[in-house]
């Protein structure tokens, strides 16, 4: 186990015996040795992290009422127990505890005891200013803790202010336990200015963790009590690693690498967070042959950390550690009773949401559903709720308002969507139903992806042996499209990925979003775990999907047509004639879109393009009419039919001299608005044609080009009576021919 790095603290006391000792002054039968062992004092440090507001026992999540129970618990076995948190406490929440602003959360820490706590990114959600002015004091009033005040619930050495270097929070805490003074640094991860809306942290700077801790430490270390002094310092850290592993943990090259390993030597014990990983490794300190505890106690109330230290309350040597992780939640019931005042707290919470529910947040256009019928009951089908939230992280992560590198790419898994967001009455969406939609209060990570792990993600739709579902179908933002084969062979399924158009090569680099569980690996998608460069957006799911309704006035369903199966019509296209004149108009009608696709067209050689098609109706249909320049030369053509990421359509059109005075073979259509194309013109409305069951209208004879365009029917007629004249006169005239002949033969035999 590992000892304390520093030389024990003599006192004047012994320093003043000594001296005279050698100089001879005292007589010379000595004091008496005291030879009764020095008093231990075993301080327990009981640690959450990213609790994000799950004051619900849900999932592995034990809720605070049971993690109140334990940490009463513990402190019955041993009086000389603190309970300290690395950050997080709220933002990021669950409905219950977010629609209230987080308050039922930190009175329920409060209730369990909670002694202090470093501030994590999430504490910045609301801006500095609702920190100081509502968050602090709150912790200050409801706080159970002995001798708490509100600044001890957000330590940040690292933060200062903007200009002046002045710390914007408090920085450390001392705590007496049985005569020994234990000394908290709080540090927050210099990444916060990109996590959090940068208005909010406009006046503040977030500087170097290591540098910050050690200044700190240093001071509280020196022997000069009159800027504090601490027998025995932790760090509390709102940062952490990745990795799980601790040979991993301890040799890394991050800040986090750096901050555990040269931290100074008089810090005790690092307590970490933000990472949501669960680890408790003794780890070397550089420049010593000593090592020391450094823990994280995975996320959301699941666990508790607890380090163990054994002290020697003479000189505030710590001879002695050890950790663990306690889980909190079980199957079949915790280990640990619900503390009262929690549970009440958290029953109340959960009341009042159910008001603040029913507050207005935007509204839909029409129902927005999950995959299967009904909805909800197919996870490997494409869905417009998938591909709707999808576009809700990707805006989430690259608007204006976003502090970090912009996202181009999002993706959404369909467990993580519980419920369909309908149209109603009114089409207006709740809270709630927003909540509803995504209950796990998720927070949105971007990282870098190539081309081929964007092919590899995909492909990890198709679920390994085993798995519970054969397929999980990702929603995906706007912009990404790729086609695949249902039955091919593992690993064979993407046949291609396009973004804006354009083929992805393998290349490529995206900046991708998901949530906290996808970009973990979750269901199987390990391809983003992989992914470089992983960053907390400062954002939870919920949040992102309130924001986004409220900077749109009415939000329509994500089209479906993201993926599409590569070889199959994606459409049915129905001309009203597959001949026209220069300067001439036919309607076309595109039917079996999915509602809502968009699609583009172009016509002529590209002289025609028509971009403002109407959006597929419910019924998956849409028109528009297409007219001939004007000066527009006679011959074969095509009318090509687009849409992103998908092959397109071409269905052949013939121009004439004279378009045909015979009506078209399809069906009359009743009159609809639809764009019309022309070379000058923009789209009006003009009459619909019925669609037929065919892909494409059939091609006409092509004509023999030796021939002239085709004559009037009437000029027709007329040359035939004329060929059938000349006819019977040569007939005559062989009649006659013939009579002569065989007169003037029989004459020659007289």
């Amino acid at each position: 186990m590992p000892t304390s790095r520093r030389l024990p603290r003599v006192g004047f006391t012994a320093l003043a015996s000594f001296s005279l000792i050698a100089s001879g002054a005292v007589g010379a039968q000595a004091a008496p040795t005291d030879t009764s062992p020095a008093k231990e004092v075993e301080l327990n440090l009981l640690s959450i992290n990213d609790f994000h507001g799950r004051i619900q026992a849900e999932g592995e999540s034990a809720g605070a009422a049971v993690l109140a129970g334990a940490v009463a618990k513990y402190r019955q076995e041993n009086a000389n127990t603190l309970f300290v948190s690395a950050g997080d406490n709220i933002g990021a929440s669950t409905f219950a505890s977010a629609a209230q602003q987080d308050a039922p959360t930190i009175d329920a820490l409060g209730a369990a005891g909670l002694d202090l706590s470093v501030v994590g990114n999430h504490e910045f959600d609301r801006g500095f200013q609702d920190l100081q002015e509502r968050v602090i004091p709150r912790y200050g009033t409801k706080s159970e803790a002995e001798g708490a005040e509100g600044a001890d619930y957000a330590l940040g050495a690292n933060v200062y202010e903007k200009g002046t270097g002045k710390p914007a929070l408090r920085e450390y805490t001392i705590r007496e336990v049985d005569g020994v003074s234990v000394g908290f640094i709080g540090t927050v991860t210099a990444d916060t200015a990109t996590l959090v809306s940068p208005s909010g942290i406009s006046d503040l700077t977030f500087g170097d963790q290591l540098e910050a801790a050690n200044r700190v430490a240093e001071k509280l270390s020196d022997g000069d009590k009159n800027n504090g002094e601490a027998d025995v310092l932790v760090l509390l850290t709102h940062d952490g690693s990745e990795s799980t592993a601790c040979d991993t943990i301890a040799q890394e090259s991050t800040d986090y690498g750096q901050l555990i390993r040269n931290a100074d030597e008089h810090i005790d014990a690092i307590i970490s967070g933000h990472t949501h990983k669960p680890y408790h490794c003794s780890v070397p300190v550089a420049g010593t042959d000593q090592t020391r505890p450094v823990i994280q106690a995975h996320q959301y109330g699941t666990t508790l950390g607890e380090i163990s230290l054994s002290i020697d309350a003479s000189d505030g040597t710590v001879t002695q550690s050890d950790t663990k992780l306690v889980p909190l939640a079980a199957e079949g019931g915790s280990a640990f009773e619900p503390n009262d005042a929690a549970t009440k707290i958290v029953d109340k919470a959960v009341a009042e949401s159910e008001e603040v529910g029913q507050q207005e947040i935007g509204a839909i256009s029409a129902d927005i559903l999950r995959g299967g019928e009904p909805a909800g009951d197919d996870r490997g089908v494409e869905s417009t709720l998938g591909n709707t939230v999808a576009d809700v992280h990707l805006w989430a992560t690259s608007n204006e308002d976003f502090g970090g590198t912009l996202a181009q790419i999002a993706f959404m898994n369909p467990g993580g969507l519980r419920a369909d967001l309908l149209y109603g009455k009114n089409g207006i969406v709740t809270y709630k139903a927003a909540a509803d939609v995504q209950p796990f209060a998720n927070t949105l990570i971007t990282m870098d992806m190539t081309g081929a792990q964007l092919y590899e993600v995909l492909e990890q739709q198709w679920q390994p042996e085993g798995a519970s579902r054969e397929k999980l179908h990702l929603g995906i933002s706007e912009g990404l499209s790729y086609t695949y084969v249902e039955d091919a062979a593992r690993g064979e399924h993407i046949t291609s990925v396009s973004f804006n158009g354009k083929p992805v090569a393998d290349s490529d680099t995206f900046r991708v979003a998901a949530n906290a569980f996808l970009a973990s690996g979750g269901d199987n998608f390990t391809a983003f775990a992989e992914a470089k460069d992983h960053a907390d957006s400062g954002q939870v799911d919920l949040d992102a999907t309130v924001n986004y309704f409220k900077s749109h006035d009415v939000v329509d369903p994500a089209p479906l047509g993201r993926a599409v199966q590569a070889g199959t019509e994606w459409a049915t296209v129905s001309l009203s004639s597959a001949t026209l004149a220069p300067g001439g108009t036919l309607d076309v009608a595109v039917s079996d879109l999915e509602p809502g696709a968009k699609i583009s067209a172009s016509a002529f050689d590209g002289e025609v393009e028509v971009q403002d098609i109407a959006a597929a109706d419910g019924a998956g249909s849409t028109s528009f009419q297409l007219t001939a320049p004007q000066k527009l030369k006679e011959g074969q053509y095509q009318l090509v039919i687009s849409q992103v990421g998908r092959e397109d359509i071409s269905v052949p059109l013939t121009v004439a001299a004279e378009a045909p005075t015979t009506p078209s073979t399809q069906p009359s259509p009743q009159p609809s608005a639809s764009p019309t194309a022309s070379p000058s013109a923009s789209p009006s409305p003009s009459p619909s044609p019925s669609p037929t069951q065919s892909t494409q209208s059939p091609a006409p004879p092509r004509p023999d080009a030796s021939q002239s365009p085709a004559p009037d029917p009437q000029d027709l007629a007329d040359t035939g009576f004329a060929y059938s004249s000349i006819g019977i006169i040569a007939a005559v005239i062989l009649v006659v021919g013939l009579l002569m002949v065989l007169l003037r033969r029989r004459g020659n035999t007289h």
